[in-house]
């Protein structure tokens, strides 16, 4: 139903914020003041005003006739995800993480297991309003005369505009996920299935709704098949005691409620939660449930990155520096038992997650194949440097890995392209037109200064 007090609500929002967009003065930077960020690109806090979107978190409307949601920009997934599943209803992609919302997922890509038959989650969009880099109020659609940014605005991570509401997709969900653990003791088998069950959404006889991977090691792979269910003879529970990648490896099948099929990898962060102590079960006891986040742990790294806490410690201990090696790229599903020999022998990051994905339009600033399968590897981690090797030598070499490979990186983390390579792999001609079209006082970051050079 139209709330129509939160309808009205959002138009208030929209022009305090238009107002206070103007106040700030010409050529100073125009930022987000944000509670929580799900980027990997840490920074020195600015010390200029952000715009306050705090009023840009509701749920709008849900028509369940339509399938289709009206929310806010800046609303979590959590939230969205708690309004849609009363109606029966999910959006298209849900990212794994609580807080991620639905703007930054559409501005800066989001992806997870059912991307193999949805793709991203811009590619739900109906339109979006838009606030842009001139303080124009646009709303884009794939028709209008706003298109080319439409078409623009995923990957452009708020270099263009922000988005304050947007009408998205969403599609039928059942109250229970069936997941099948299928084990593969090579990359080149599991690649062959991820191609296999990609085209005909099915494995073994049995319908496949959503597709993702854990790979612990070079001989020991599993792609994790969930199949949406009316029933089931139990479900499992890991928001608590119960570790979900571990489950991975220790049963064959298994069964979760909807919610917490969704949130399956926040509760520990996938499994990064271990660099807390939360594989020990005497502290993972200890530990509030409320706080096996993915948000908290994410304010504790940002807290030591602050205070260099872990950094002291190793060299206090005598121990070698550390780089943090934090990516999600892709490359095509036939080459990724490439990426993956590459990685276990130059990087050893364990374990690495995988996604495949197939886009269903073409998207300038992040222009994967339509059509085309593709897997993302998600690996999150710090690797000890060789001796006399520069801070970020790893990241380098996967980005050079992954462009070999005819592949792509995300941006929310750290990149170390230079200028010339950067617009390579994410059109620079159509996002120089876009900002000129968009932004031309350059009041909004420069795409490569933001997500590299790390302004």
């Amino acid at each position: 139903m139209v709330q129509l007090a939160v309808v009205n609500g959002h138009g208030q929002a929209v022009e305090a914020l238009r107002e206070s967009y103007a106040a700030i003065p010409p050529g100073s930077p125009v930022r987000l003041a944000k509670k929580t960020s799900n980027l990997f690109r840490f920074r020195e806090d600015s010390t200029a005003p952000g715009l306050d979107v705090s009023g840009f978190d509701q749920v709008l409307h849900i028509d369940p006739e339509t399938r289709t949601a009206d929310v806010q920009g800046m609303i979590t997934y959590e939230d969205l995800v708690d309004a849609t599943l009363p109606y029966g209803l999910m959006p298209s992609v849900v990212p794994q993480l609580k807080t991620i919302t639905l703007g930054g997922a559409v501005t800066g890509l989001g992806i997870e297991s059912s991307s193999f038959r949805n793709g991203l989650p811009h590619e739900a969009v109906i339109g979006m309003e838009i606030i842009t880099g001139d303080g124009r109020l646009v709303t884009a659609t794939r028709e209008n005369e706003h298109r080319d940014l439409f078409y623009g605005f995923p990957n452009s991570y708020g270099t263009l505009g922000y988005a304050l509401r947007l009408t998205i997709e969403l599609e039928p969900v059942k109250p229970y996920v069936w997941l099948r653990h299928v084990r593969y003791s090579s990359a080149a088998d599991c690649a062959a299935a991820i191609a296999e069950i990609t085209a005909a959404r099915s494995h073994a006889g049995e319908p496949v709704d959503f597709v993702d991977g854990t790979v612990f090691g070079p001989g020991e792979l599993y792609l994790t098949l969930g199949t949406l269910s009316d029933t089931a003879p139990y479900t499992s529970d890991y928001t608590g005691q119960g570790i979900y990648y571990r489950s991975i490896q220790q049963r064959s099948v298994d069964f979760l409620t909807i919610r917490d099929y969704l949130w399956r990898w926040d509760t520990d962060w996938f499994w990064c939660s271990g660099a807390f102590g939360l594989k020990n079960p005497s502290v993972r006891r200890l530990w509030p449930d409320q706080a096996k986040r993915s948000d908290v742990y994410r304010r504790l790294v940002a807290l030591d990155k602050r205070s260099q806490f872990s950094a002291r410690l190793d060299r206090w201990r005598g121990k070698p520096p550390r780089e943090d090696v934090i990516q999600d790229i892709e490359v095509p599903v036939d080459r990724l038992p490439e990426f993956l020999e590459f990685f276990h022998d130059k990087v050893g990051i364990s374990p690495v997650w995988l996604c495949p994905l197939v886009t269903r339009e073409s998207w300038p600033l992040y222009p994967l194949p339509q059509g085309d399968v593709y897997v993302n590897v998600g690996f999150w981690a710090s690797v000890a440097l060789p001796p006399g090797k520069i801070p970020e030598y790893h990241n380098r070499l996967i980005e050079r890995k992954v462009a070999a490979l005819d592949g792509h990186k995300s941006l929310y983390s750290t990149s170390f392209y230079s200028r010339d390579e950067f617009w390579k792999h994410y059109d620079g001609e159509t996002y120089g037109r876009l900002k000129e079209m968009y932004d031309p006082d350059a009041r909004l970051l420069d795409l490569y200064d933001k997500c590299v050079r790390g302004r």
